[in-house]
């Protein structure tokens, strides 16, 4: 018997009883779509997290003033005043390894415009910074290496501080209060949105030269950070132990003692990411998964019913020639029939509900051929696997038997 007559056979079989087929079908619907559905938003999350870690720039190196022991007690992050601009000078010179260096202050600060107000960070670097961290201008442009020699009163600004004191203006050119200090405005950030990283909105910021902090806000002469951008990312690991070498000598740090900078690589961050969401993925298909199994069984439940009530019919066809295998294969494909028809509704009902947790919840949610491709060979195997055992009874029975059976 040819493929095409035995699918035949097994669709009017299934259609004899529309409402258990349907039942029956039920499960691996919800199965397979409960599966594509976690996993869109497994994802979603994943690629959400991506995108927020190369927010933060490309082969970043993160170096920080570090922390100091005084009287039995750890400072925290920044206590150290050892990290100066000098530093930066060197790491340019001697890591062959780092592509771009900028110097980093900061401090808090109430700024003012007109009648509104907002307190925000004030971060001084230098125009490199923005090309570290890949942060394009929606308005305006940076502020010059001319301002930081002169120590200009310029100031780039973040989406939060826009939306808080320019709402209903534009802010290029406009003249800002930071401590009772006029700064005219001539850049507008893009918004970069929350740091995955540090868990901090990046956009609530304001950034001006770095001489211009130092010498007018915080009195300060040394370093709270230098943002390094390594050649590659697969550099970026060496170019973190050139750096730490570096600074060690530098700052005649003896072996043993603890380091009075912290180093960060952004791509350990990124990694870590990347494993927690593949994780949470995971988690979220083995959970879904459960279903199909449940749908498994009950199809295993109706071919058993299906067997004991086709018995006669199944000793009339072996009586008339069919093979063992010829049953077996009967049964089989009316269980694939089943798992693939409700894997296919499935699949459809899986992207419908990954439409409407994005539209209800507004979470990311990525639709993954993948996830449907393996949805669709997951049913399948769900089919073939729970549909063997019936197959397999059917198969065994014995003609006279099966004759006689009423």
């Amino acid at each position: 018997m040819d493929l095409v007559a035995i699918i035949r056979i097994a669709m009017r079989a299934l259609a004899r009883n529309k409402l258990r087929s349907s039942l029956t079908m039920l499960g691996i619907i919800i199965g397979v779509g409960a599966v594509i559905a976690m996993v869109s938003v497994g994802q979603g999350a994943q690629q959400q997290a991506q995108q927020q870690i190369a927010a933060m720039g490309s082969n970043v190196l993160f170096v920080s003033s570090g922390t100091v022991n005084r009287g039995g007690m750890r400072m925290g992050w920044g206590a150290t005043k050892t990290l100066v601009y000098d530093d930066m000078v060197a790491i340019l010179r001697e890591c062959p390894l780092v592509k771009e260096a900028a110097p980093g202050s900061q401090a808090a600060a109430q700024v003012v415009f007109g009648n509104d107000n907002w307190a925000t960070n004030i971060n001084g670097t230098e125009p490199q910074y923005f090309d570290i961290r890949n942060w394009s201008f929606a308005e305006g442009s940076s502020f010059t290496q001319d301002d930081v020699n002169t120590g200009a009163n310029v100031a780039v600004v973040g989406e939060t501080v826009r939306k808080n004191l320019f709402s209903a203006t534009d802010p290029i050119g406009q003249t800002i209060r930071i401590n009772k200090l006029p700064f005219k405005v001539v850049g507008l950030l893009t918004p970069k949105g929350t740091s995955a990283a540090m868990g901090q909105d990046q956009d609530d910021i304001i950034l001006i030269p770095i001489t211009t902090l130092q010498k007018k806000i915080t009195g300060q002469d040394w370093l709270r950070w230098i943002m390094v951008s390594a050649v590659s990312r697969e550099a970026s690991y060496s170019a973190q132990q050139q750096i730490t070498e570096l600074l060690r000598d530098r700052h005649r740090i003896r072996p043993g003692q603890d380091d009075d900078f912290f180093v960060r690589n952004l791509a350990d961050v990124a990694d870590l990411a990347d494993q927690q969401a593949k994780l949470f993925t995971v988690l979220l298909a083995s959970i879904a998964s459960i279903s199909l199994i449940v749908g498994g069984i009950g199809i295993m439940n109706i071919m058993l019913v299906s067997v004991t009530e086709r018995t006669r019919e199944i000793g009339i066809r072996m009586a008339i020639g069919a093979t063992e295998g010829d049953v077996q294969q009967q049964f089989l494909i009316e269980a694939v029939v089943l798992s693939l028809v409700g894997g296919a509704v499935g699949i459809i009902s899986g992207m419908a509900t990954s439409y409407i947790i994005t539209q209800t919840l507004d979470w990311p949610v990525l639709v993954s051929p993948m996830a449907i491709v393996a949805a669709v060979l997951f049913s399948m195997a769900v089919g073939i696997f729970f549909g063997f055992y019936p197959a397999r009874k059917a198969a065994r029975l014995d003609p006279i038997e099966a004759l006689r059976y009423e």
